[in-house]
């Protein structure tokens, strides 16, 4: 489900209660999809919908309630559902519609709600970016709009999967005119490469490091303007460690507690049992 705002913004409420219908009967609805589709439409802010009739609905970011996002697929890595090296959003949708009863926990984690607004019918255009100018694929890009301004060039080299739509050594000038709440920092910037099919799974491979320069004025002092500008933390060197325990879901852990009660009754080997499992799980 897409929502829209009617004057208010719902900064009270969280994903889950959305979910459990806390707003129905109130006509907010947009459109109807399904739960692997909505979250997919809720990261990327922007959407165009083929309905039922055949009509294209286009819909596009409007507002949030406030509270941080939490990637469904970091949730899915914390606790082994899915590989680290096999995630992407593709993935991500793939474990939530072959798992519906776990999905609907994993989308729990993440409290951020985001609304939008329709914003034509019928429309095969670019999507509209925060900057509120139409997106061109292969040098959009979108920013922490906190340190960054709408409309600032940058130059972005990266060593990207082959495909028809991009250059595998990708070295160009693009454009900072979207944001994302998921996009945070001074050096981080997610490339628009269209809509469409195609688009989705150039997209959905890419995960690499990349270089990302700010191209500035000869009037301003790169110095004078990068002292204000503050710098990501060290990148640790990489080790080999033991990989921790898999984090349970609050399901699991309310599951342990709940045990606790009826394990007092049980037999002194029940008991020395169950304690392993709960102080390991913690």
């Amino acid at each position: 489900m897409c929502m829209r705002l009617r004057g208010l913004l719902f900064s009270a409420l969280v994903g889950g209660q959305i979910e459990d219908g806390v707003l129905d009967g109130q006509h907010l609805e947009i459109c109807w999809l399904n739960p692997a589709d909505a979250l997919a439409v809720q990261i990327e802010g922007s959407a165009r919908v083929r309905l039922e009739d055949g009509a294209l609905l286009r819909i596009n970011y409007d507002a949030h309630n406030g509270y941080p996002f939490v990637s469904a697929g970091r949730v899915l890595m914390e606790h082994r559902l899915v590989d680290r090296k096999e995630m992407s959003t593709q993935r991500t949708a793939e474990w939530m519609r072959d798992n519906p009863a776990g999905a609907k926990e994993v989308r729990r984690q993440n409290r951020q709600v985001v609304f939008f607004r329709i914003i034509g019918l019928d429309d095969d255009r670019e999507a509209i970016g925060a900057q509120g100018v139409p997106l061109s694929p292969g040098r959009s890009i979108a920013v922490d709009k906190a340190l960054h301004v709408y409309g600032t060039p940058f130059f972005i080299e990266a060593d990207l999967p082959a495909s028809r739509s991009i250059p595998s050594a990708f070295r160009r000038v693009m454009i900072a005119q979207d944001t994302g709440s998921a996009i945070v920092g001074p050096a981080r910037a997610d490339l628009y490469l269209g809509a469409g099919d195609e688009a989705g799974q150039v997209a959905n491979r890419i995960r690499q490091d990349g270089r990302f320069t700010i191209l500035l004025p000869r009037e301003l002092d790169p110095a004078a303007a990068g002292a204000r500008m503050p710098l990501p933390p060290v990148k640790p060197v990489a080790t080999v460690k033991p990989s921790p325990p898999a984090k349970p879901l609050p399901s699991e852990v309310a599951a342990a507690r709940a045990s606790q009660s009826t394990a007092r009754f049980a037999a002194p080997e029940e008991r020395r049992r169950w304690r392993y499992y709960y102080y390991y799980t913690q």
